[in-house]
């Protein structure tokens, strides 16, 4: 069993009870207490797991990690997933950006290009690209989430429904082993639907911990999106899910000399990782 493979397999555990002791992980799996240590501390710095003194819990799906935790978890899978995904992003390009740390890393990648219109909710993504001239970038209007520059509500669905954009880039907190895609605040999950709606290309960035992340609300279904760019083979229930669907399969392997993708059509093709 590989590592990877235990540390999905311990996840399962730890939801299947609630809890799970590091003498208990230790044995089912025949490894070290400290082998079990290791996990756990990897595991919980994810935001996968809650590490609680002797073992682990599940972490809450109702209420998010803090965007300051957020933002430092997965920094190099989130980098190379921004630059898969920002190089298939033609220039001038228009775009929706929604909320989430995955996106700002986005924003970042997109710096290189030229002549986008970018409409976001997001207070952070428009700091980022604000000092782009050659971007046009519209901020909605809404309410402010003081915690993380998130802008919902209403009046932000009002404003989004008044476009309709080549590409809607959107993030989520969690994604259900049936293909769901779920978020922890309900209104930013129905801003995220009216992107989806006013976007002829879907793209989803999400890092593999959010593969075993459990939130209260459904945003949607991976069977909605056109491509899905991730670090990690996501679990095969979503993979066949996607190839059902014919949505593109991108993983931003660092390991690998290009980047392994399912096509549309649900075939193996392979695309240059620094696009």
């Amino acid at each position: 069993m590989t590592q990877q493979e235990r540390h999905e397999a311990i996840v399962e555990m730890v939801k299947l009870h609630g809890y799970a002791s590091i003498e208990q992980l230790a044995k089912a799996f025949v490894v070290t207490p400290q082998t079990v240590r290791r996990d756990l501390n990897l595991l919980a710095d994810n935001g996968v797991i809650k590490r609680v003194h002797g073992g682990a819990g599940i972490e809450s799906s109702t209420v998010n990690t803090a965007y300051h935790t957020r933002k430092t978890l997965n920094l190099d899978a989130k980098r190379r997933i921004a630059e898969l995904l920002a190089g298939r992003i033609p220039n001038s390009s228009s775009l929706f950006i929604n909320i989430g740390t995955s996106n700002e890393f986005i924003a970042e990648a997109l710096c290189h290009h030229s002549g986008l219109e970018v409409i976001t909710n997001n207070l952070n993504v428009a700091a980022i690209l604000q000092h782009k001239t050659d971007f046009n970038v519209i901020v909605a209007g809404g309410q402010v989430r003081s915690r993380d520059g998130g802008i919902i509500g209403e009046a932000t669905i009002d404003f989004i429904n008044q476009f309709k954009v080549d590409f809607g880039i959107i993030g989520i907190s969690g994604i259900d082993r049936d293909g769901s895609l779920l978020e922890f605040d309900y209104q930013e999950v129905r801003v995220a639907q009216a992107i989806i709606q006013n976007s002829r290309q879907i793209f989803l960035a999400a890092d593999h911990s959010k593969f075993h992340r459990n939130a209260v609300v459904r945003q949607g279904n991976l069977g909605q999106l056109d491509a899905f760019f991730t670090d990690r083979q996501p679990p095969d229930p979503l993979v066949q899910l996607m190839r059902e669907h014919g949505v593109a399969l991108h993983v931003a392997n660092p390991e690998a000399d290009s980047v392994e993708a399912i096509g549309a059509e649900g075939d193996a093709v392979e695309s240059s990782p620094t696009l």
